[in-house]
């Protein structure tokens, strides 16, 4: 038997033949994350998606291995695994780290950030070879994210799953609710973190004058800082980061201290909510050169 490739190139599903090769060998290369799952297990199928978004999304930074414990129990046996799902992190043939049960998406990216591992860049060449990605319709996959939430009520990663969603159709209300009513482990997710900043930058916009007349103010008076704040605000859920940023570093190259460190709190928040990791490290730079 060899193992079965799924959809990407990163998750591979490990029999007990190919573990030697494909785990314990690969990890002296890449490290790997190795998953003992099982088809009947719910907690697995909860956490299972989780991990195969990061390894798609880290793009090779790490390979997710998938054990079935059906259908390898020598390979379970051999790590021990007491309760399903469980997870090791491997580099250099070694077990480096893990954790049983459902992590949180924050929690597992804080373990792999731990060891050192990022996600890889994309290849030039995939790059050159790729379609161009469609992004879903908003409106619609909040649809879909409501009615599975409907149907599997018990399921707290679907809630928080409807409330980003509902972040980008305009519904603040709604997903502030749905915030609210998390359980602990996911009210500290990293996901949490950032819709909660994505909702305080859209209540500091409460009866904000417009961005033509924010700009005026500060064409008039560049130390307006309370202009350029709601501003960058404005530019920020306008999709227009960079100059949302540029805002937020000028607030704090006049004064670091404005309104109990505001300057500070609106650039960390809005780097929790721009998905532009180049950007983000050049005004974490920027920033850091600032403070220190």
């Amino acid at each position: 038997m060899t193992p079965e490739n799924t959809s990407s190139p990163h998750i591979l599903d490990v029999t007990t033949e190919a573990f030697e090769a494909e785990v314990l060998q690969r990890s002296l290369q890449v490290p790997v994350l190795v998953d003992f799952w099982a088809e009947w297990c719910g907690p697995c199928k909860q956490l299972g998606p989780v991990l195969e978004k990061l390894a798609g999304e880290y793009n090779g930074g790490f390979v997710l291995a998938k054990v079935d414990v059906d259908a390898e129990p020598q390979v379970a046996a051999a790590f021990q695994v007491r309760s399903i799902p469980t997870v090791f992190l491997l580099r250099g043939g070694e077990v480096l780290d893990g954790f049983p049960g459902v992590a949180p998406e924050g929690a597992i990216r804080e373990m792999l950030q731990r060891h050192g591992i990022e996600p890889a860049p994309a290849s030039p060449d995939a790059l050159e070879g790729a379609a161009p990605a469609t992004p879903p319709d908003p409106v619609a996959e909040a649809a879909r994210l409501r009615a599975e939430a409907a149907a599997n009520p018990d399921n707290a990663e679907l809630r928080l799953d409807l409330a980003l969603a509902l972040l980008q159709t305009g519904d603040p209300a709604e997903a502030a609710q749905l915030l609210d009513g998390l359980p602990a482990n996911l009210a500290t997710d990293d996901r949490t973190r950032n819709a909660r900043a994505h909702l305080d930058f859209a209540a500091a916009l409460k009866d904000a004058p417009p961005a033509a007349a924010l700009e005026q103010a500060i064409a008039a008076d560049g130390g307006d800082l309370r202009a350029r704040h709601l501003l960058g605000v404005r530019q920020l859920l306008a999709g227009e980061p960079e100059a949302a940023l540029e805002q937020f570093i000028e607030m704090l190259r006049q004064d670091r201290e404005f309104d109990g460190g505001l300057p500070r709190k609106a650039l960390i928040d809005a780097f929790r909510v721009i998905d532009d990791p180049a950007l983000v490290g050049s005004y974490r730079r920027k920033m850091s050169a600032l403070l220190f």
